[in-house]
């Protein structure tokens, strides 16, 4: 397994990624993506294989920010048939060492007990833990997918 810079975007492999883990709508629009990449402050992928041949992208982690006083993981992801085998939490360190000068790295994961513990093991707090809280708005095209969807509800309840 290596871990290296991925620099050269290649939508089949990232909509194939994303779609096995269930994040379907990062792949709703890809040119969104793309353009995310593109802007990102740093892409990681682990690969199979060795140094001297590129292997098969089997996980990815995404930063954003400014990297002097924040990062933000925006997205960390592995194939299931690679998952605990300790590709995320390379993926992790990798950008935890790249970054360990940077004040403050922000993360948004799933509520689960997994997701927690998994985070928590590579020294990440809950805000609660250190007595904050977090917020989060969600963009224009996601309310408008939950207002219709809440009114497709209300037309089948007959409301």
């Amino acid at each position: 397994m290596i871990i290296r810079e991925y620099t050269e975007y290649r939508q089949e492999d990232i909509k194939q990624l994303y779609t096995s883990v269930g994040w379907t709508s990062c792949t709703d629009n890809l040119e969104s993506l793309k353009k995310g990449f593109e802007n990102s402050l740093l892409v990681l992928g682990a690969y199979t294989g060795s140094q001297a041949e590129e292997g098969r992208l089997v996980g990815l982690i995404r930063v954003v920010g400014d990297g002097y006083t924040i990062i933000f993981i925006q997205d960390l992801l592995v194939l299931p048939e690679f998952q605990r085998q300790g590709i995320g939490s390379a993926l992790m360190r990798a950008v935890l060492e790249k970054y360990k000068d940077v004040r403050q790295c922000e993360l948004a994961t799933d509520n689960t007990p997994s997701s927690i513990a998994f985070y928590q093991s590579l020294g990440m707090k809950k805000y609660s833990d250190l007595d904050c809280c977090g917020f989060m708005r969600l963009g224009k095209e996601k309310i408008i997918q939950k207002v219709m969807l809440n009114q497709a509800d209300n037309v089948m309840l007959g409301l």
